[in-house]
């Protein structure tokens, strides 16, 4: 894929660029090497500094940026403002709380004496150089959320991005550098897909965080066990959305239409299997069809849009394809399964219900990275758990009851990283995020994120340490 931005709403090239030539990409890796050297020495209070320096300037740049990202992946410029402030609010997040996330621990007394020591203690420590391969549906938060957990903690960050979204790129190396953080400590590499192999085993690497394709994921986890490196990999979802018997219709299904489509339905976490138990499902198919009717699909740069483009070409051929191909096997598109008229040009498509869903169908067991919603009728919890572990991913969840018995079981058995009640998935500083299966490893976020990229180094000092005595 050339790197290049391509407005997905018309199909036009806007702009194109060079990939880094290996002497540059060389230049960069060595300036990673020798500024963490350094910056791993800084203090919280300084890079605490920096970073609200930089949260105060994606919020002024807020207009600004939003406008890149719905240029160059589609998103529509409600949502791209959003994450641009939601960036903000991570950075702000992790900036005020990595030094207490990041303290030193202190085991229990009677361990420290059993081990023989007088005293210990559990220091996190920066591991260097971090390569992230981002993607590009939500291409500001996907870098953010790594990359301010990761700078508070003193690491210094290598990014290649998507090659769709290089002016977000670009954006995001001039972001930190414009807040004051040494040379060398966030480096955008405009390369292609074929470069990443070669990076991540340079020794001046030492680990890596993938976003993304599950192939993309089995990759990059490969060639980083190759080289015993760590890796935290956020890959594929297939989320379920469970509606029970006890459930608030209404607002399940109103929210069901958001958690399907928020971003055109180009979202890991957005929900996209429809589980509902029979004695409701009349009721909220009703609701929830009528509700993806009613949304404006169209321009993303209107404030009016509520489903723009998907993202590329392909991207609308592989959703496509799997549309029609369960339609082949017998679904029932309730309202979509095909183009909208009404956009001749650019990669839209029409926000869609299928029934009538079979596991013989693709769909039953891949995920659909668009507005396409699967819908299934189950009889009771059982069946309703069962169908919603019957998926290679396990990202998320989403569970709609009222019924206490129904928390816990679900809470008990859904296979994923987390289960949503009452509401719709979505990612907060605050909580660690991440999924199981092929939905990948490793957490972001919250305390659990900014130590994936530590050493946590124990500590020991014994009865004839000088630092004992006195």
């Amino acid at each position: 894929m050339p790197i290049a931005t391509v407005d997905p709403a018309t199909g036009e090239t806007l702009k194109t660029f060079e990939s880094l030539k290996d002497t540059e990409v060389e230049r960069r890796l060595a300036v990673a090497h020798t500024t963490f050297g350094q910056y791993r020495t800084s203090t919280f209070t300084e890079r605490a500094r920096l970073m609200n320096r930089a949260a105060d300037l994606l919020e002024k740049d807020n207009a600004t940026i939003a406008r890149t990202m719905t240029t160059e992946m589609g998103k529509p410029i409600k949502a791209a403002k959003a994450e641009a402030a939601k960036c903000v609010k991570a950075m702000r997040w992790y900036a005020g709380r990595a030094e207490e996330l990041l303290a030193d621990e202190h085991p229990a007394q009677a361990d420290v004496e059993d081990s023989g020591a007088t005293r210990a203690i559990v220091r996190y420590r920066p591991l260097g150089v971090v390569l992230a391969v981002m993607p590009w549906n939500f291409p500001l938060w996907q870098v953010v959320r790594f990359a301010a957990p990761a700078l508070m903690a003193g690491n210094v960050g290598l990014l290649k991005h998507a090659s769709n979204v290089p002016q977000t790129a670009l954006y995001l190396e001039d972001l930190f550098r414009r807040a004051g953080f040494p040379e060398g400590c966030f480096q955008t590499l405009l390369v292609g897909s074929g470069a990443v192999e070669g990076i991540l085993r340079d020794e001046r690497v030492v680990a890596a965080t993938l976003t993304g394709s599950e192939p993309a994921g089995r990759s990059v986890a490969s060639t980083a066990g190759d080289e015993i490196k760590k890796t935290v990999l956020e890959l594929g979802g297939s989320d379920p959305y469970l509606v029970l018997p006890s459930a608030d219709i209404e607002r399940a299904a109103a929210t069901a239409v958001t958690a399907r489509v928020q971003n055109n339905g180009q979202s890991c976490i957005a929900a996209k299997r429809f589980i509902v138990h029979a004695d409701v499902y009349d009721a909220f198919r009703d609701r929830f069809v009528a509700g993806m009717r009613e949304l404006t699909v169209g321009d993303p740069a209107s404030e009016d849009t509520d489903v723009g483009p998907l993202s590329t070409e392909q991207g609308r051929s592989d959703l496509e394809e799997l549309v029609d191909d369960a339609l082949a096997r017998g679904a029932s598109a309730l309202c979509g399964g095909q183009r909208p008229k009404e956009q001749e040009r650019g990669w839209y498509y029409s926000p869609t219900v299928l029934a009538d869903v079979t596991p013989q169908m693709r769909i039953h067991k891949e995920e659909a990275f668009g507005p396409v919603a699967t819908l299934y009728r189950v009889a009771d919890l059982d069946e309703a758990v069962t169908l919603a572990n019957d998926s290679p991913f396990g990202l998320s969840s989403n569970v709609w009851t009222r019924d206490d018995a129904d928390i816990e079981r679900c809470v008990r058995d859904l296979q994923a990283g987390g289960v949503f009640f009452n509401g719709m998935t979505a990612s907060h500083p605050g909580l660690p995020f991440g999924g199981v299966k092929r939905s990948g490893y490793g957490r972001e976020l919250a305390g659990h994120g900014i130590r994936e990229f530590c050493n946590a180094t124990t500590v020991w000092y014994g009865p004839s340490d000088p630092a004992t005595k006195g």
